[in-house]
């Protein structure tokens, strides 16, 4: 008997991107050695991108968009995974190249499925890639050798996924966390994840000109922005300080110079969460149930049923989103 199931299905036409609820069978599934009950998703900016007309992310459509997934191995051609098994997966292909988790069935190649230890779907699908990528920038920063002794560290784009889950973990790991926001509404949610200092985006004067060299102000920095925003926290980083990066809601086009580099020895740090090998992915999924789980998670997180993602999808692409969205598959349609 052919599985059928219930799918969001992103399809392009006359330059417009549509998000509908459509049933599927198992053969519009892509070829995959394990096939997960979806029990929940999560949005997150790429997401937004991928039902975004040019938005960049989606190779062609139709696609189920959805990069992150969390939920039960219903069956499993490897060895390294059985029924009953609770999986996460996200990043490389999913949801941008092939069907991702915004449906109630998903098939993924063996070698992109984290086993869960410690963590249920829902606490995997809450982190998600936005956590993730937190945790690798905050891991990136103390593999470097940055300890609370140095001073403060600064968390751009402090209210959006990635940068939330960052200042809970800085500030969990004894570090003063300053919060850079546009939103000042935010504060008070902040200030409760653990920041030290709540201040605006930077640079504060978006109309004046970038400077080679600042004030040297933060010991390291987690910049989910990029853009005029990564060039200014590059200016003002402490001698031997490093910045991690992994976003560009604020521009692709680093306008820079060399001073931060040559003159205070200070490191960028690229992350990226999409081709990370899965050693090291799975490796950091047993440190995310362990010494860098975040400890509010719940706080937050809103959890919406996979009818409502559109909904969710359009106030990030407004910038009105804030903390995490968990999206609840199985049962939910």
């Amino acid at each position: 008997m052919t599985l059928t199931f219930s799918a969001l299905v992103a399809r392009e036409a006359d330059g417009a991107i549509t998000l509908s609820h459509e049933t599927l069978d198992e053969t519009a599934l892509p070829p995959g050695d394990v096939l997960v009950r979806v029990h929940y998703s999560s949005v997150n900016y790429k997401d937004a991108l991928a039902v975004t007309p040019r938005g960049g992310v989606v190779r062609e459509y139709p696609i189920v968009p959805g990069i992150d997934l969390a939920g039960e191995v219903v069956s499993s051609e490897s060895p390294d995974f059985g029924p009953g098994d609770l999986v996460v997966a996200h990043g490389y292909d999913i949801g941008t190249a092939r069907h991702g988790g915004y449906a109630e069935y998903a098939r993924i190649p063996a070698a992109w499925v984290v086993k869960l230890s410690g963590l249920t779907p829902r606490e995997a699908a809450t982190v998600g890639t936005a956590g993730f990528t937190a945790a690798m920038s905050v891991q990136a920063l103390l593999d470097r050798g940055l300890t609370p002794s140095d001073g403060p560290v600064l968390v751009t784009g402090a209210t959006g996924g990635v940068g939330s889950v960052s200042v809970d973990l800085l500030a969990a790991a004894g570090f003063e966390v300053v919060a850079s926001t546009g939103k000042p509404d935010a504060h008070e949610l902040l200030v409760s994840l653990g920041a030290a200092k709540v201040i605006g985006r930077l640079p504060a004067d978006p109309d004046a000109k970038p400077r080679p060299l600042g004030k040297a102000q933060w010991a390291a920095a987690v910049d989910c922005v990029g853009g005029a925003t990564l060039a200014d926290v590059l200016s003002m980083v402490k001698y031997g300080g490093a910045v991690a990066a992994s976003g560009l809601t604020g521009g692709a086009a680093l306008h820079t110079t060399v001073m931060p580099f040559i003159l205070r020895g200070v490191d960028l740090l690229g992350i990226d969460s999409v081709q990370l090998p899965i050693d090291r992915r799975r490796a950091l999924w047993q440190r995310i149930a362990t010494d860098l789980r975040p400890r509010h998670l719940d706080a937050l997180t809103h959890e919406v049923p996979i009818g409502e993602v559109t909904a969710v999808l359009d106030r990030i692409r407004g910038g009105g989103q804030s903390g995490r969205t968990v999206v609840r598959v199985a049962d939910a349609f």
